[in-house]
């Protein structure tokens, strides 16, 4: 497993920590420009990154045998970008995790299964990965792919989670950014969910924001 790749303020004199999850075919080097576009001087930042630059090699919506191979690895990577925070100085409920897309989807797979007292998850163009699958048709507002199960035992105590996606985002479908809302608030987080029209693949325009506001106000 490669080291997460540290940016911004060195954790021992940070206010809060952020790990940034990047998406398939990218790198660690890639998503740490959004934390580091937060302007905010107090902030540590930590990146993992995947083997070949790809969490998983298939959309999140796959049937679980092809997630589960993964997954062990990818929230592996997480845990080691938090701890490297920690090890630094950060207390873990000072350190919230942001990712786009694979990594959105990753973010929030690893709260759901892992829990923990982090500050904040915020889920860009993300929906959850799910623990097996459902049986049942291919559907069409899940893109094609049958359904998932959520079958998660965490408590997740009023986590903040914010997830964002296009109405009509070509990977990731409104369907299962629903769901995953409906689940993660059923396990105990504040969830919020903000939408924007089109069919694009990307960080919406708010996400910076609600980052910033998030960190300013903690």
């Amino acid at each position: 497993m490669k080291p997460p790749v540290l940016g911004g303020a060195g954790p021992a004199r940070a206010r809060h920590g952020l790990v940034l999850i990047h998406g398939r075919w990218a790198s660690a080097a890639s998503i740490l420009p959004l934390g580091e576009g937060l302007g905010l001087p107090d902030l540590a930042l930590a990146a993992p990154e995947a083997e070949g630059n790809s969490w998983w090699p298939t959309s999140f919506l796959a049937p679980q045998a092809n997630m589960e191979p993964c997954l062990p690895a990818a929230l592996a990577a997480v845990e080691a970008a938090i701890a490297a925070l920690e090890e630094g100085g950060l207390p873990r409920h000072r350190i919230a995790l942001a990712g786009f897309s694979q990594g959105a989807c990753l973010a929030l797979e690893y709260v759901a299964r892992r829990g923990g007292a982090l500050a904040a998850v915020f889920a860009c163009s993300g929906g959850l990965v799910g623990t097996g699958d459902a049986g049942g048709p291919p559907l069409p507002e899940l893109y094609g792919n049958p359904d998932k199960l959520f079958a998660y035992q965490t408590d997740l105590g009023g986590l903040p989670v914010r997830i964002s996606n296009h109405l009509e985002d070509p990977h990731i479908p409104m369907a299962r950014v629903r769901r995953s809302a409906e689940v993660l608030a059923a396990l105990g987080a504040d969830v919020t969910v903000e939408t924007e029209p089109g069919s694009h693949h990307g960080v919406l325009a708010g996400d910076v924001t609600a980052m910033r506001r998030a960190f300013n106000n903690a």
